[in-house]
């Protein structure tokens, strides 16, 4: 990937850094009260365009297809929006006798208290090849539930912060983020075929927005000379992130793949990635409304700044290694009818295909896939205690063991 190509994918992020550097240059452009009116132009027009294109954008006829599944739902949603938050909650009060920047761990409870995000999950589970209408379905579920639940949880834990009465912010919510939201439904039912058609970059629309949104806020910490930000908290807040989004990766990976689960490998990795991807396009706008004038507003926000492209960025990285083990779960999962078949009903082009394989490849890539390994030996434990260790198991387990090492080395070598 080129310098350009990369530029052009990964702007958003870039951006970020670049609104942050221009406020510490020239904050006064942004305060409240100056040249932009952020007051106005920011709290009332920017947010409602940000739902209001989101309402655009979701397309809601598609779910019916993965309302069915509401298992799956049940455990995409509780663990986003009960469990997510509480652990985090439970975390930070081990970390609050820390010297860390309490505003920063302020800021890592609203990060657990966020919806899932419209698209990234989306994007990964799709670029994976995972259950796709789950995790549309639990992206926008999750937004629209994420409009009620998410106010609601920042002011169980961080109540005491906000400086705006109750009634004051749930009428900001209402007029800001929901009446914006319906209103956009409304209007994508009519002009559906010309949005079809035409494609607009709604993701783009909305990024920009929220450019403008992140550039106001830094500017208010910039222009206020009593905020200090000592490098070693955002340090270890960032080794944080990164850590809890592992962690809960595992966890929910984990769960939906116990034994007595009923999710399929497509469900578990659409599962993974809702679960514990946190919407920064949804949760900026609410921290703007929530902790409205505030002054340590930009604060609080940096651990979502810091999520986002962290989620983005590990959810990238794992998207070889989740594939392949998807494909070899489903791949495993026919061993039966590959054991009764036998070896001698191979097809031959699978055969022609195998005859060429280079094994010491297979077994280079095999040391460096390191979840690889573990698999290999989990499944011919399983098949050995199945079999009674008979020349028919060992048969199998050989087979299994064969078909898993070519599936690996096409999937790496086909991509």
């Amino acid at each position: 990937m080129g310098p350009l190509e990369r530029l052009r994918k990964e702007w958003f992020i870039l951006g970020i850094v670049l609104v942050i550097a221009v406020a510490r240059l020239e904050p006064g452009v942004g305060v409240k009260g100056g040249p932009l009116k952020p007051e106005i132009t920011i709290t009332y027009i920017a947010v409602s365009a940000i739902f209001f294109n989101s309402g655009l954008s979701l397309k809601t006829e598609e779910l019916t297809s993965a309302l069915m599944h509401v298992k799956l739902h049940l455990f995409v949603q509780i663990f986003t929006l009960v469990f997510f938050p509480t652990a985090i909650w439970v975390f930070l009060q081990l970390l609050s006798i820390t010297p860390i920047n309490e505003w920063l761990l302020k800021g890592l409870q609203t990060v657990g208290c966020m919806p899932p995000p419209v698209s990234s999950a989306v994007i990964l589970t799709k670029a994976v090849g995972g259950n796709e209408a789950a995790a549309i379905f639990n992206s926008a579920f999750g937004s629209f539930l994420g409009i009620v639940v998410t106010p609601l949880l920042l002011l169980l834990f961080l109540g005491s912060s906000s400086s705006v009465p109750f009634t004051s912010i749930f009428s900001q919510l209402f007029m800001t983020v929901v009446v914006p939201l319906i209103i956009g439904q409304i209007v994508r039912r009519y002009i559906k075929d010309w949005l079809e058609r035409k494609k607009p970059p709604f993701g783009a629309i909305s990024s920009c927005v929220l450019l403008m949104i992140i550039y106001t806020t830094f500017c208010d910490t910039f222009a206020n000379p009593n905020i200090d930000l000592d490098k070693f908290s955002l340090i270890i807040v960032v080794f944080i992130i990164f850590s809890v989004q592992m962690s809960f990766m595992f966890l929910t990976f984990l769960f939906s793949t116990r034994n007595n689960s009923t999710f399929t490998p497509a469900d578990t990795v659409a599962i993974v990635f809702c679960s514990t991807h946190k919407s920064l396009t949804l949760g900026i706008p609410m921290l703007k409304i929530v902790f409205a004038g505030y002054e340590h507003l930009s604060l609080i926000s940096v651990p979502l700044l810091i999520y986002h492209p962290a989620q983005i960025l590990l959810g990238s990285l794992l998207v070889p290694t989740i594939k392949s083990w998807m494909v070899s779960r489903q791949k495993r999962s026919d061993k039966d009818v590959f054991a009764g078949t036998g070896a001698g009903e191979m097809s031959s082009d699978r055969a022609t295909k195998m005859s060429g394989v280079p094994w010491h490849k297979v077994t280079s890539g095999l040391m460096d896939f390191g979840l690889f390994l573990p698999f290999l030996r989990k499944e011919g434990t399983e098949i050995n205690q199945a079999a009674q260790s008979t020349r028919e198991g060992i048969i199998v387990e050989m087979a299994c063991v064969t078909v898993n090492v070519y599936m690996y080395y096409t999937v790496h070598t086909d991509n």
